[in-house]
């Protein structure tokens, strides 16, 4: 006579399953990095020697009079060039909206969590798992397309009329390492996220409202992370330096500052009665010039990571109280196994 014993299911080889899983997410994130960094490489030849030809030529119109250029090839690039920026620099968002979503929040709303923490996977191990696993893929994938953007942004400049300066908008932040440290930012607040409201729909919307809180906050501290260099110019002249604005105004006799007014044209007559009654005597124009362009993309990045740990480190702690509550299911905790009769002899 034998007392039958529960079969233990051992414990699953996590990357293999996780993959197996969010295969779906994977082929998709893979087609997108594909597409666009395909893109970026037409940018980057052909459609910037189109370019840089059709600005030769209007270049030359100037001189010889009337001529004909290539203005579709001007277009095109300034067309797709802005979309491909945009479409890169909204990978954080789409991998916040991913996280929170599917590979955290679908699987505790339809249980598949709680089920992986009974075969032997404690709740620790599943999370580490779901954010180490895909951080890989996010963060070289984003890389290789900032790489590509980079390169094909440096071929264009100085070259093409109409190509954005360094400093410019969303150039500015496409060609630095800040949307690779948004996106592991935005992989641990989706998360967060799905832990804290258990549902996908709610946590895909948390997620994208959490990332571009973040986004935001990025573009207002960056400029305030290193150094900025100031340029003292005369009233008539207007404000000197070129590079990322931080702040602009009016030198009085005594050194202080005042605000920007408003008044670039120093000549005028209103101009002029508005410095006399200020007491101005000069104008002042704080910015960051190139040279501190990797600086200021290193140290917000590296802002951005601390963030992103701080948010793991909040992740874990959501899921110790989830898995330590009244109705916890024990992570070890193994399969009932049906019930078998005693064998009679």
């Amino acid at each position: 006579m034998t007392t039958p014993t529960a079969p233990t299911a051992p414990a699953p080889h996590l990357v293999r399953w996780l993959i197996r899983l969010h295969r779906p997410a994977l082929l998709v994130g893979t087609a997108f990095v594909v597409v666009l960094g395909a893109t970026l490489l037409w940018l980057w030849g052909p459609l910037t020697d189109g370019a840089v030809t059709a600005w030769r030529r209007y270049d030359a119109c100037a001189t010889v009079g009337s001529c004909s250029y290539g203005q579709y090839a001007i277009l095109l690039y300034k067309d797709v060039y802005q979309y491909a920026t945009f479409a890169l620099l909204a990978v954080p968002f789409l991998v916040a909206a991913w996280a929170g979503a599917s590979l955290v929040g679908r699987e505790l709303e339809q249980g598949t969590a709680r089920l992986a923490w009974t075969q032997g996977v404690s709740p620790q191990r599943w999370l580490a798992a779901k954010l180490a696993v895909p951080a890989v893929p996010v963060a070289l994938g984003t890389g290789l397309l900032v790489l590509l953007h980079h390169l094909m942004w440096s071929a264009g400049d100085g070259r093409i009329g109409t190509a954005k300066d360094w400093y410019s908008g969303e150039t500015f932040y496409a060609n630095g390492t800040v949307p690779v440290a948004l996106a592991l930012a935005g992989l641990a607040a989706g998360a967060l996220l799905g832990l804290l409201t258990g549902r996908s729909l709610a946590a895909l919307g948390g997620a994208l409202g959490f990332t571009g809180l973040l986004w935001l906050g990025t573009q207002l501290l960056m400029p305030h992370l290193w150094p900025t260099v100031t340029r003292v110019s005369s009233l008539r002249d207007g404000p000197r330096g070129s590079g990322l604005g931080v702040e602009r105004g009016l030198l009085t006799s005594s050194g202080a500052r005042v605000g920007d007014q408003g008044c670039v044209d120093g000549a005028t007559p209103q101009c002029r009665a508005l410095f006399d009654n200020l007491d101005a005597v000069g104008r002042y124009h704080d910015y960051h010039p190139e040279s501190h362009y990797w600086p200021l993309q290193f140290t917000t990045s590296a802002v951005l990571l601390g963030g992103t740990a701080l948010l793991t480190v909040a992740a874990f702690r959501v899921l110790r109280r989830r898995t330590t509550g009244p109705t916890a299911v024990p992570a070890s905790a193994p399969t009932p196994a049906p019930a078998v009769e005693k064998a009679t002899v």
